[in-house]
């Protein structure tokens, strides 16, 4: 009768050893997490438009104008830990001006009364570190508006406007927005 505990109780040690070796060590939640917009906003849609996979830093007390800098590279990384990847699925006008279909990295130059949205071809970026403006396929100007309602964590979303759609870049009291439009050919 020992022995048959002695060996359940090395069994049972030895299952448990072996169970947290081959445990997953699975990282903490990151601080500012990776999110997603869609247009349409129906992710089983599958004609989707646009998706922009970004970061979302918050706020946490301090001040948009410290967080959302330009920097030395002329551009901010718009958003935190890698700037964001946004594809377009059909050609569209981005801000009017024609993008082919495909995905490219957004960088953005915030001002007080307008943003500078730029397109980049390089891609699987992390900050605004290897940022070069040779590799830029376009610029364009968007509106700056601000808001009542205090945005804590930096967002983007999409709204029908009329033929096109809006792009939102949201954070603290302010609000860049950029029109979207797709081509479509006249037959």
């Amino acid at each position: 009768m020992k022995k048959s505990i002695l060996s359940l109780a090395i069994f049972a040690i030895t299952l448990i050893t072996v169970s947290e070796s081959l445990a997953q060590k699975f990282p903490r939640l990151d601080v500012s997490p990776m999110d997603a917009a869609v247009y349409p906003k129906n992710w089983r849609n599958s004609d989707k438009l646009v998706k922009v996979i970004y970061g979302r830093p918050q706020l946490k007390g301090r001040e948009l104008a410290t967080l959302a800098k330009v920097s030395n590279k002329g551009v901010w990384r718009t958003g935190a830990n890698e700037a964001p990847e946004i594809t377009f699925f059909k050609d569209v006008l981005f801000g009017g001006k024609e993008v082919k279909a495909g995905t490219y990295t957004m960088f953005t130059i915030p001002s007080d009364k307008e943003w500078t949205f730029v397109l980049s071809s390089v891609r699987n970026v992390w900050g605004h570190y290897t940022y070069d403006k040779k590799d830029d396929i376009l610029r364009v100007e968007g509106n700056v508006t601000t808001t009542d309602k205090m945005i804590e964590a930096f967002s983007i979303t999409f709204e029908d406007d009329k033929d096109s759609i809006i792009m939102y870049l949201g954070w603290g009291n302010t609000v860049a927005s950029l029109p979207i439009k797709e081509i479509t050919s006249e037959k």
